[in-house]
Parts: structure tokens; sequence; C-alpha cells
């Protein structure tokens, strides 16, 4: 197969879907290998398998540092690397700043185990250029060494520092994939200590659920070709024997009628963690709260790879929820 189609599963080829740009088909048609299965669908280690787990970030550690490199000359903020309450973070400013008095607090995506580093760093940047405020990007603790709770601590810690600096209302917490995760955690368990809320949070294909429960980890499995399989490995390795459903692992099964943030949801139809967003937009509905939930088209975990029409179109809708949240009244219960 070596022009890929679609994806193959058990003999059977999952077509790439006509209703999607041409640029978004080449990008599934990129990710799928000669034998009609992800190019990425390797099996993870064990969660005990120390040595397993340091080549899996030593591999994952290269490709992101490789797909920092390639963007970071198409960006324009400048970014420093400072400590804020203990904590590792990328500053990124701007070129042409918004009113200084915003900041965006943004935390990582992959998998809760990658994602450190140059890929931390350049998230920043990507994201003070979309919005034009100075982005906080927490460069947090990670398993195997720290699991669970100090990445969230790490979290929960910068976001208290920020507190000292900028209003809740011009506060912004996102995450994409884990990155959502922890956001939504952070949110969470600042709220349960009597934090104030941040105006808005932004939860891209967000991994809410590692018990994962919902349809889409079966129904997605290998028809996502950015993140084939399940993490569950990860999780275990995550979440160091804690309970996999607790809210603070799990937001996904949080208490919202205490409060939280206007939410800004976002999926594809082949997202694996599809079902984590719509789960996440009803939970948020029944307690009362404020949400948008986007699912786009025949797109994979992650997005088209940053320069479709569909990924300007998120861009878009993501600068508009942006700028309409500046300032709100944090939502409280």
């Amino acid at each position: 197969m070596d022009d890929p189609k679609g994806v193959t599963i058990c003999g059977r080829t999952v077509p790439f879907p006509k209703s999607i740009s041409p640029q978004a088909r080449a990008f599934l048609a990129s990710l799928v290998g000669p034998d009609g299965l992800p190019l990425n669908a390797m099996p993870q280690p064990a969660p005990d398998d120390l040595e397993g787990w340091a080549k899996s970030k030593e591999t994952a550690g290269k490709f992101m540092t490789d797909l920092s490199s390639a963007l970071s000359p198409h960006l324009r903020s400048s970014v420093e690397s400072i400590e804020v309450a203990g904590v590792r973070v990328h500053l990124a400013t701007p070129a042409d700043p918004f009113p200084d008095d915003r900041a965006y607090l943004d935390i990582h995506g992959g998998g809760l185990v990658h994602g450190e580093g140059e890929f931390c760093r350049t998230g920043a940047r990507r994201v003070a250029d979309q919005h034009g405020v100075s982005c906080y990007a927490v460069d947090y603790r990670m398993p195997p060494e720290h699991p669970y709770p100090a990445p969230l601590d790490d979290c929960v810690a910068v976001y208290r520092e920020l507190l000292n600096q900028y209003a809740p209302e011009n506060i912004i917490i996102g995450g994409a994939s884990a990155g959502g995760n922890l956001a939504a955690a952070a949110v969470l368990r600042a709220r349960d200590e009597g934090l104030p809320l941040p105006a808005a949070v932004i939860l891209l294909t967000p991994e809410l659920d590692l018990t994962e429960t919902g349809d889409s980890f079966e129904t997605n499995q290998l028809v996502d070709v950015m993140l084939p399989r399940p993490l569950m490995n990860a999780n275990l390795l995550y979440a160091a024997g804690h309970d996999l459903a607790d809210p603070y692992l799990s937001p996904l099964f949080g208490d919202f009628s205490a409060g939280f943030p206007p939410t800004f949801l976002q999926a594809g139809t082949r997202d694996l963690f599809l079902s984590n967003a719509v789960r996440m937009h009803r939970a948020l509905l029944r307690a009362g709260m404020p949400v948008e939930l986007h699912i786009f088209e025949g797109m994979p975990h992650g997005g088209f790879g940053g320069s479709t029409v569909e990924d300007l179109e998120l861009s878009c809708e993501l600068q508009r929820f942006v700028r309409a949240h500046w300032g709100a009244t944090p939502q409280s219960g």
C-alpha cells in the first residue's frame, strides 16, 4: 500500500473521508504505513518496566524535539525559562502583546509521561503568538521519577503564584491531551483549596478519563492514526497505585456543581479521546456550567498537523473564545 487510502483493521479498510480537506486527508495518509496500520501503533512498556519507559521517553523526546525545531522558525514570540513557585516554567512573550495584565497558563501534553523541555517551550511560544499574551508553560515533573501527585502539585503551585500577579478573571488555563487532564484537575483542586477560579479553561482533545471507559476507546482504536491505542500502561505509571477514577486523576468524574469556569472542549470524530470531550460536555451542562463543544470531522487526536483549513478554523474559534472571556467573572458554586 504505497499510497494508503485508509486504515486497515482486521482486513477491512476504513477510508479517509472525502468530507475533509485534501490537506487533512494527506496528513492522515502520512501517518499510515504500507501495512495499512498507523505508524505509531506500538505497545507501551508495562507500568513497572522502567528500562522500557526510559527508551520510550528517549524516542518520544527526539520526535518532539524535532517537531519543535521545525516549528520554531515560524514563531515570533520570545521565550525564557524561569522558576515559579519552585517549578520550571517557560515564559513566552509575544512580539505584539495584548494588555500585559493578562496571562495564559499552558499545560503541555504527552501522555503524562512525555513533552518536557523544548516541546513545552515551543508550546508556550505558539500560545503567545496565537493570543497575544504572556504564556506561562508548566514544565511539570513526570513519571517514572515523579508520578502523581507531583505533576498536579506543580501545576497548582504555578497557578497559585500567578494569582499574586494577575487577577483570576485575567488568567486562562489551557491544555491539550494530557495537558487537558492536568488543566481540569488543577482547576478542581484549586477550587477545593479555596483559590479563585480562572476566567476560562481550554481543553483540547483532553485525556479526562484515565479509566478509559468511554465508547471511543473501542470504536476509534487504530482509526485514530495519531493516537491509535489506549494509554492504560502510562495511566497506571502516572497514578502510582492511586484510584484512576479519583477526580484529580480523571477530572471527568469531578463535582462541577461546586463551580467550574467557562470551558472550551474540542475533539474529532476519529479521536481516541472523543468520548472524553463528549462526556465532559454533558457533565458540565448537567451542573449548569457554561461550556462549548467543538467536534471536527475526520480529525484524529491533536488535529491535522496545524496548517489545514480545519486547524485554522479551530485556531479562530480559540481566539474568539479567549477574547470573549478575558475579564469575565469566574463561575462559583
